[in-house]
Formats: C-alpha cells, structure tokens, sequence
C-alpha cells in the first residue's frame, strides 16, 4: 500500500486526528501511535516521512494556547539535549532496515504501555524531583533519538516533566515547545535520507486539514476531558499495535 492508496486514508484520517487531540491536549506521550498505526500499512520510513509534516503543523497549531505556560529551564534542556539525539538517530536510520524499525516501534508501544500501568499499579512509585539540568539532557537526548525514529519522543519527556509533579497544563505547553523544536531539528536530516516523497508530501496536503482540526479538538478537550478515560483507549491501542508491528516484522 502507498500514501496514493484510497484505503491508505481510511486509516490515515483517523489516526492524525488522533496525533492531533493528543499532542495539542494531552502532551506528546501518546501521539506516536499515529505513525506506529500508519507502519502497519507502508514502511516505517514512509509513515514518518507523512507524520513529521503534520505533527510540525499540530506543533505550530498548538504554541499559541499554551504561549509561556510551559517551564523554561525543563524546555531548554530538553531541546538541548535533543541535539546529539537526534544525530544519532539519523546516523542510525542510515543502516537500520524496515522491518527492524517495526521492532523497534513496537517495542516501544508495549514499553510505553508497560511503564504506564506500573506507575498507574504502585510498582513503580518515584518521588516528585527536583530539576536536575544534567537529567534533563539525558531526556531530552533520549527523546531526540526515539522521535527520529518513530516519532516516540514524548515518553521520556513525560517522564521527566511529570516525575517533577508539573501540573498538566505547565507539563502539556513544555511537551509543545519541547517538540516544536525536536521535529524542526529533524526536518533537514528527513529530508537528506530521502524520507520525504512527493507521495507522502501529497499525503501531507490532504491531510493538513484533519491535523489542524486534531490540534483544535485537542486544546478544547485538555480542559474538559477525562485524562484517564482517553489513555485508557489509547493504551488498548497502542499495546494491540505494538503486538502487530512485532508480529508482521518477524514473520
């Protein structure tokens, strides 16, 4: 299947919807089950090469709602440490084939799913910390690796913002700068190995619109939805979606 395949779009539509009601409402932890989803169906090098123009527009979308409520030293050495993150990401990619991408995407799914429900249970129990620059580095270089490649940044940024105890309007506008910037840092290496294509850029335009929509959902639905009622269902997704990315890789 490609980004020119009608079918493409019925799964397509509903997933950038989704990345946008979650990066725009809920932080950036969840949103990469929109790429992980669209990697069920063409290769893990085609779906970022559509998301990463739509979650920059989500990312745009989303600054001016949360404008200076995010908590700036956190912000800054985050995207400071996203830096290395993302080069090595890059120079990763350059060798990795597809279906170990699969794996890898999938692994984090259920890892994400794991870590959720471990804290959710008791099992992991962390005090709130104080902000550590060095920490925020090790973050942030995490985060810059995992949203090269698979748009799965917003875990170790949850973890560092949340593990602070921000409350979720300061932890959701550090997650929108913080990723601002991240997917800006990838633009330029997506394009020198050759993931955007006049496919997925196409896609990009057709899409646009249902990301702007997402992003609009998404700030409304931070301030009257229940938080646990919408990672409830992204949890079930993304563990069903990890499985299957495993599987399809393997066999």
């Amino acid at each position: 299947m490609t980004p020119l395949d009608p079918m493409f779009y019925v799964v397509a539509v509903p997933a950038v919807l989704f990345a946008g009601i979650s990066k725009a409402g809920f932080g950036s932890g969840a949103a990469f089950i929109s790429a992980a989803v669209l990697a069920l169906l063409v290769d893990p090098g085609v779906a970022l090469g559509v998301m990463l123009p739509l979650l920059m527009l989500i990312d745009a979308a989303s600054l001016r709602p949360y404008w200076r409520k995010w908590d700036g030293p956190s912000a800054w050495g985050l995207i400071v440490g996203a830096v290395p993150g993302v080069a090595l990401g890059a120079l990763v990619y350059s060798f990795v084939n597809a279906d170990s991408f699969r794996i890898l995407i999938g692994v984090i799914c259920l890892a994400f799913v794991a870590y959720q429900w471990a804290r959710s249970a008791g099992v992991l129990n962390f005090p709130n910390f104080a902000f550590s620059r060095g920490w925020a580095w090790v973050a942030g270089s995490v985060a810059g690796f995992t949203s090269f490649v698979s748009h799965a940044g917003g875990p170790p940024v949850a973890v560092f913002t949340l593990g602070m105890g921000m409350d979720k309007t300061r932890y959701q506008a550090t997650s929108v700068i913080v990723f601002w910037a991240i997917n800006l840092m990838k633009f330029v290496p997506y394009g020198f190995l050759g993931i955007f294509t006049a496919q997925s850029l196409l896609a990009d335009l057709i899409l646009a619109p249902v990301a702007l929509l997402g992003a609009w959902l998404g700030v409304k639905a931070h301030y009257f939805v229940s938080e646990r009622l919408f990672f409830a269902f992204t949890y079930v997704a993304l563990t069903v979606t990890g499985i299957r990315l495993i599987w399809l890789s393997l066999t």
